[in-house]
């Protein structure tokens, strides 16, 4: 093959997946977009050097894909500059791409050790493996996982109150796998004239891989039943650019007079919860003072009204120490004092109480210093997207919020929101109702909020939970137990809409079991990836 050929199947990889992922509507080509990758490894397995010429071709179709699906990333970082910005957007594009290639490298090794069949379950383990770890680690960015891409079509993968997203990933793994295999059967039936049984079985099989979990997940969909337990729920969306308004041209008592004017807008006698949005109170919430703070005394009057009325709002808040109590903390010279400030959630309701909720799952580069002990260099590039310069303080004493009546909600800021593990653990210690904050106006009007968005849809059927949803500068929405979108606002327009969401009380499978399906993976492709290194040793000590 010549060096243009040997681009033309991962180039052909990298655009089906861009294609296929949300919010492009052509998610059935997620079922055979690494077939041409795959009849890549297999034309070039026997070239000197095959190794390395896998996981760099692999390395460029995910790259292609990582790209095409994140480049909005870099409106985020647009206030370091060109070179900050590039940075900043390079750190999901390279780092991503390099996992998921790692894992076709794998593949290469213990097929070419262990023969194909065994190659195959290694590549699937070592896929699940690094979406697994790129979940779990400091530089968690888990966007980008395979299972996320059925979103735009929830209907069919209400299975997922069982397996999460992991099971998606495996599913289109494995659909891929079959349709290779096709391929290498009809090859083999067109050069060598092979029998045409076992091309018909590998068919059957295909259409029975895709056919069986569709026609359960409808069943399952067209049954599903919430129990009737409403209750209303006002989500505003008050529309402050970030860029010009929100830390800097609009007085902060403005943008709370906008929140409350929206609130009450809709507000009824029965409305148990208003939900605003990521760092809707500015300036800085002093913990230590909550009770006595001037926005939250503004609210707690607005309340005085709706007699069960709560707000759960988003908020940038600072916590002083005497010592430096946690690995965050920075020292004050003019106090002599350390502090941490969060990225939080108040829940403030109609009594001097207030329950805090500190962001636990923060952006690597952008929220924090991933690793900060070894990459502290980090530290120089962090942007702030939050109303204040460093890395946040994180820490998930409160994962759920219990109003005064008993009803448990679990909050999600942001990012947090595309942690189907996290939020089911939300969901074991007795949430409710999930209640997403964000402000997705710094990615201006690309993919990335639309991508947010349907995202929430996968945790509604994982956790048979119903999501509420306030965007600063939208989109805003209500999501029910099925992952159906019932109601939804405009994106950059100043809005507030109600709906009875039902609660719910029952732990689903996943919500009780976790991911499952990928840590029993990640043990096998630690396995795969230990012999194949050691294999490599051996062969060369041999020779």
């Amino acid at each position: 093959m010549t060096r243009l050929k040997n681009l033309l199947l991962p180039t052909l990889t990298g655009i089906l997946l861009w294609l296929a992922w949300p919010p492009l509507k052509f998610t059935p080509l997620l079922f055979f977009a690494f077939v041409p990758l795959l009849i890549y490894a297999d034309k070039v397995k026997h070239d000197k050097k095959a190794g390395g010429k896998i996981f760099r071709n692999s390395f460029y179709a995910f790259f292609i894909w990582n790209t095409l699906s994140l480049y909005w990333i870099y409106n985020a970082g647009q206030e370091l500059g060109v070179a900050g910005a590039i940075g900043i957007v390079s750190v999901p594009l390279l780092l991503g791409s390099l996992l998921m290639s790692l894992a076709f490298w794998v593949y290469y090794r213990t097929r070419k050790n262990f023969g194909e069949n065994i190659g195959i379950f290694a590549l699937i383990c070592s896929w699940l493996g690094y979406e697994y770890l790129h979940q779990e680690w400091q530089l968690a960015f888990p966007w980008m996982t395979l299972g996320n891409g059925l979103a735009e079509w929830h209907q069919l993968v209400q299975w997922y109150e069982y397996t999460g997203v992991f099971g998606g990933s495996l599913w289109i793994l494995l659909a891929n796998v079959l349709l290779y295999h096709i391929y290498r059967k009809a090859s083999l039936l067109k050069a060598e004239g092979a029998s045409l049984k076992g091309l018909i079985g590998l068919g059957i099989r295909f259409v029975l891989h895709i056919s069986i979990p569709i026609v359960f997940s409808l069943w399952i969909y067209t049954n599903y039943k919430e129990a009737g337990n409403p209750s209303n729920v006002v989500v505003v969306q008050p529309n402050v650019n970030p860029f010009s308004e929100k830390f800097d041209g609009l007085p902060p008592e403005m943008q709370l007079e906008r929140l409350i004017k929206l609130s009450d807008s809709l507000g009824q006698p029965n409305t148990e919860f208003f939900i605003w949005p990521e760092t809707a109170i500015i300036p800085l919430v002093h913990e230590d003072e909550l009770p006595y703070d001037g926005s939250v005394e503004t609210i707690q009057r607005f309340l005085s009204k709706y007699k069960n009325g709560n707000i759960l709002t988003g908020a940038v808040t600072v916590k002083w120490y005497n010592d430096k109590k946690t690995g965050t903390a920075r020292y004050s010279k003019q106090s002599s004092k350390y502090y941490d400030v969060y990225n939080a959630g108040l829940l403030i309701e109609n009594s001097p109480k207030v329950q805090v909720y500190h962001k636990s799952k923060l952006v690597p580069g952008v929220e924090s210093y991933p690793y900060s002990s070894l990459l502290g260099f980090l530290g120089n590039i962090v942007i702030d997207l939050g109303g204040t310069s460093g890395g946040y303080g994180k820490d998930n004493q409160n994962p759920v919020l219990y109003t005064q009546s008993g009803i448990g909600i679990a909050p999600a800021i942001c990012y947090e929101s595309i942690f189907g593990a996290f939020m089911a653990d939300h969901v074991r210690k007795d949430a409710q109702l999930i209640c997403v904050i964000t402000n997705d106006g710094w990615w201006k009007n690309t993919p990335g909020y639309k991508q947010h968005l349907i995202y929430a849809k996968l945790r509604a059927i994982e956790t048979r939970r119903s999501v509420a949803r306030s965007a600063n500068t939208g989109i805003s929405c209500f999501i029910n137990q099925r992952g159906d979108i019932i109601k939804q606002t405009e994106w950059w327009k100043p809005a507030v809409i109600k709906a009875d969401l039902n609660l719910n009380t029952t732990v689903t499978f996943y919500s009780r079991h976790g991911d499952f399906i990928a840590v029993l993976a990640s043990i096998f492709a630690a396995g795969f990836i230990i012999l194949s290194l050691l294999w490599r040793f051996i062969g060369k000590a041999k020779k």
